[in-house]
């Protein structure tokens, strides 16, 4: 139950989750659909030689490193673009960066573009402005220090392989001597050739140092780029069911904020906080054509005709330990729906077989009569003006045995009529008439409802689903509670159809309700004729009745200022 509480904001403004979501979906799609595909195109470079040279040492390593993150930072700069864009005639160059790896001498130049052609281009065009920008990169005066420096480098090579030759030799020419003095010559000129081999190899060292194969500031393209043949972008699908994702959170949010904002009971655990008392009557809504008529004799297989039956089960059993002769029907605003339920409440106690008199106290906005389809040129109001006896004032429904007293002409004053003695004379004597005598009161948002409910034995609240304000609810409640009225319980009304299990936690069983619903006839307007005075019958045994009976006097009549 906890679940659906918390899922009905959704199921509420599905539409809205919906719409936001086909919204977001088809707007990504219609953004993304003419989105070329994007191609990748990668080339990595190496500073320094350190895998070249047997030997490396762990600061050759760190300051390769120390060599990759500062030539990564020119690579990103404004004149490698410039010199990139001019070296291939480009009025503009696609994205693309240039990263050290970390723990390492490399650098990955990553370019972005929708040409993989122009991708690769670039990537190989910005490795080798890169190289340039390094010591032995290839300048005009440096290249041509390097030809010369290589061409002593092989100039030493020469002299350094001819002199390890000639020491070869006169070491094996020396084991085949006798003589000490040739044998000490030639000694010496071992040593002197061996001098001359370690200068020879100094300079040669000191030469290669100069060269690029021996410098550790140098850069090497390692892994020139190639033509990305597969896209790595745009993922179509993947973009549009995250839009279409992040419009239904959105939707959603929006959803619980304006269920956060909404005033309006939405729940039975509301009504039933709010109220202090027990639903008692769940009331679908039902079709526009429908509204403001007696549904519950014209249908009788309805499931809101079951609705009306289980609330006519509960008053009875509210009426127990004490019985109700009177039932006032209000509600916390105008259009709760009060006088349909007081309407159709008669119409189905009477098809219990009990006497039901229907009174239309709504001095103000009267609208009894126009259910059942009578006039309203005379009704309580000329009962309390004395024109009219309260006999004459009763008016019989041709329906079934339901009598009503409309209200009449709108009186200046209904709070002090409701509220004089004479409306107690004329609710004792109709109790004496009839077994049940229910009062269609005006809401509680005017004093009227307050002043009338002291005077009755119950009283059955209308709440409106999710349309009922829960200030009003409150405002209500203080009324009740300051008149001191007996509240049998409320009546939830228009319930939407698909919510009735939520609300009332179960739902209607077509195999007891009828296996379809019939569709509810429009019910034939009765022709009002005034009703004799009659003994009751007898007493019911569902709505006993009361002590206290007396018979409203023609001379009482006379006094309609509201005593």
């Amino acid at each position: 139950m906890e679940l659906k509480r918390y899922l009905l904001p959704l199921r509420r403004w599905w539409w809205l989750l919906l719409a936001a979501t086909v919204v977001a979906g088809l707007s990504s799609f219609l953004a993304t659909f003419r989105q070329p595909p994007i191609y990748q195109a990668l080339t990595t470079l190496m500073v320094g030689q350190v895998f070249t040279d047997p030997n490396p040492s762990t600061t050759e390593f760190n300051l390769g490193e120390q060599l990759a993150a500062s030539y990564a930072e020119i690579a990103n700069r404004p004149p490698m673009r410039e010199a990139t864009k001019a070296a291939l005639g480009l009025s503009f160059l696609p994205d693309y960066r240039a990263t050290a790896q970390e723990q390492g001498q490399f650098i990955d130049i990553v370019v972005t573009d929708t040409n993989p052609d122009r991708a690769q281009l670039v990537a190989n065009e910005l490795a080798k402005q890169l190289v340039l920008r390094t010591p032995t990169g290839g300048g005009s005066q440096e290249q041509s220090r390097q030809e010369f420096i290589t061409k002593q480098l092989d100039k030493l090579q020469i002299q350094i392989d001819e002199t390890e030759n000639e020491i070869v030799q006169l070491q094996e020419d020396l084991g085949g001597m006798d003589s000490a003095r040739q044998i000490a010559d030639t000694q010496f000129q071992i040593t002197a050739l061996e001098t001359k081999l370690s200068d020879l190899q100094t300079n040669y060292a000191d030469l290669l140092a100069n060269t690029q194969s021996g410098a550790l500031n140098t850069i090497s393209i390692i892994e020139p780029a190639t033509r990305p043949t597969k896209p790595i972008g745009p993922n179509k699908a993947l973009t549009i069911i995250l839009a279409a994702a992040i419009g239904f959170s959105l939707a959603a949010a929006a959803a619980y904020i304006l269920d956060y904002l909404d005033d309006t009971v939405k729940s039975t655990e509301e009504v039933e906080q709010l109220t202090h008392t027990s639903v008692i009557g769940y009331i679908t809504e039902l079709d526009g054509d429908t509204v403001g008529r007696i549904y519950v004799s014209e249908n009788p297989r309805h499931p809101v005709v079951e609705a009306y039956r289980s609330l006519r089960t509960n008053l009875e059993f509210a009426s127990v330990d004490q019985p109700i002769k009177t039932l006032l029907i209000s509600s916390a605003d105008s259009e709760d729906g009060k006088t349909s339920i007081a309407a159709n409440l008669a119409v189905i106690i009477a098809q219990g077989e009990h006497k039901v008199i229907l009174i239309d106290s709504d001095l103000r906005k009267p609208n009894i009569h126009n259910f059942f389809g009578m006039s309203n040129d005379y009704g309580l109001s000329d009962v309390f003006r004395g024109k009219l006896s309260i006999e004459d004032a009763t008016k019989e429904w041709s329906g079934g045995k339901v009598s009503v007293i409309t209200a009449g002409a709108p009186p200046p004053n209904p709070s002090e009529l409701l509220g004089s003695k004479k409306m107690i004379q004329i609710l004792e004597y109709l109790e004496s008439q009839a077994d049940v005598v229910i009062i269609d009161g005006p809401p509680f948002l005017v004093a009227d409802a307050a002043v009338l409910s002291a005077k009755v034995d119950g009283v059955l609240l209308v709440v409106r689903a999710n349309f009922t304000h829960q200030p009003a609810i409150k405002a209500m409640m203080d009324q009740v509670t300051r008149s001191g009225a007996r509240v049998l319980g409320v009546a939830l009304n228009r319930i939407p159809r698909k919510n009735v299990g939520y609300y009332s936690g179960n739902y209607y069983s077509s195999y007891y309700s009828g296996s379809h619903e019939e569709p509810i006839e429009k019910g034939k307007a009765s022709t009002p004729r005034r009703k004799s005075p009659s003994a009751k019958d007898k007493s019911k045994e569902e709505f006993p009745p009361t002590a206290k009976h007396a018979k409203l006097a023609d001379t009482d009549a006379a006094s309609g200022d509201g005593d």
